[in-house]
């Protein structure tokens, strides 16, 4: 039965910024096609198939089971929790930070990057967003009524920006500019000196640096990405969200956190003490045991991502694609096959190869004629996607 909507106020405006999520329709009509006797290979959204290491969930488990752990808890979580997340970025990125100056726990990292704007952006005001990028960049400056300023991240200079080419006068328009490597939706990396100009351009233009660096432990050459927070002076004008939904398998727990400038620490924390009321304490508990247990699962975890995505990119060259496999994050992005735009070729080969990839242009109008494939299926699943790609197209 349909309520009547006659009988309500209007939403507020700021809700026409705002559509259903790509993968909330796509989820929709894949759970059709799977009623309908379909078997659709998802190889869209960028959520880890595998489960975290076993003494992550032991941890979790030891906790529920006590009668004390199930009442609200402080905003900023357990000193543990802060101390554990210092301690990774000393341990992982050579960062040091004090874990109660520097560390905000989030629910997810994506909503500390929807809530920022709200801390910092006032209407009218400037954001420096890549394209491609993720989408929640534009989706929480749009909210609050700031005005996204993109910046091109082109193949030529392997997705990187050029700072130098951004018009003076969109940067004197922006207060807040967003970062992401290694990259989604282009599995792109940066190098530690590409960081260091980004944050003196930072520190020149004035500007708030935000590093979203949740695909930095999902890497294929044995090492992790860089913190951009290792950058000379990175602390005075940068903050990084960080997760373990990609780097230890947690998705669904949404574990993230904020770390950096002290101050935008403490403007975060106000706005998100009036938004949420902090996690659940087994999977703070679980989480510490995940940054602090045995990190050598994570190895053979990412060499499973290597194949996957080797596998992958061997598809891809077989229909014609040329394509540069990714060093870290769990994506390849591909050109399209000659003839084909983004949304067109995805549909089609959802409908007639039940292969579920994602558009390009989603990310950006620099998306488009490009493909994203997310290295989230077991291996002989991604196998098949490609076979089932490669007789589609040249049947």
């Amino acid at each position: 039965m349909t309520a009547d909507t006659n009988l309500l106020p209007q939403p507020a405006r700021r809700m026409d910024v705002l559509r259903p999520h790509f993968f909330a329709s796509l989820g929709a009509k894949i759970a059709a096609m799977d009623a309908a006797g379909m078997d659709v290979i998802r190889l869209d959204e960028g959520a880890p198939d595998m489960p975290p290491a076993p003494p992550i969930i032991e941890a979790l488990s030891r906790s529920a089971a006590l009668p004390d752990r199930h009442s609200y808890q402080l905003h900023r979580g357990t000193s543990a929790l802060r101390r554990a997340w210092a301690d990774m970025y000393a341990r992982v990125y050579g960062v040091m930070i004090d874990p109660e100056q520097n560390v905000l726990p989030l629910l997810g990292t994506k909503e500390g990057i929807f809530h920022l704007p709200q801390a910092y952006i006032d209407p009218g005001e400037g954001v420096l967003i890549p394209d491609p990028g993720y989408i929640s960049y534009t989706r929480g400056t749009l909210f609050v009524g700031g005005v996204p300023h993109y910046y091109p991240l082109l193949p030529e200079r392997a997705y990187l920006p050029d700072l130098q080419a951004i018009p003076d006068e969109t940067i004197r328009q922006a207060k807040l500019m967003w970062l992401n490597y290694p990259s989604n939706p282009t599995g792109a990396t940066a190098t530690r000196e590409f960081f260091a100009e980004a944050v003196e351009f930072a520190r020149r233009h004035k500007l708030l640096l935000c590093h979203d660096a949740a695909y930095t432990q999902v890497t294929f050459d044995g090492e992790p990405s860089p913190s951009i927070l290792a950058a000379p002076g990175a602390l005075d004008v940068a903050v990084e969200f960080n997760t373990l939904s990609k780097s230890h398998n947690m998705a669904g727990w949404r574990v993230g956190a904020l770390v950096g400038h002290a101050e935008v620490v403490r403007k975060l924390f106000v706005l998100k003490t009036n938004a949420d009321s902090s996690h659940f304490l087994p999977i703070m508990e679980a989480a510490v045991e995940a940054m602090q247990g045995d990190q050598r699962w994570l190895s053979a975890r990412n060499e499973v991502y290597r194949q996957r995505r080797d596998i992958v990119v061997d598809g891809l060259r077989r229909i014609g694609v040329d394509v540069v496999p990714p060093k870290a994050s769990l994506y390849v992005w591909a050109p399209v096959p000659k003839g084909w735009q983004s949304v067109t070729f995805v549909t089609t080969a959802l409908e007639q190869a039940q292969v579920s990839l994602t558009p390009g242009d989603m990310f950006g109008v620099n998306g488009e004629g490009y493909i994203r494939i997310a290295l989230t299926a077991p291996i002989r699943r991604v196998s098949e996607a490609m076979e089932r790609l490669e007789r589609w197209l040249h049947r």
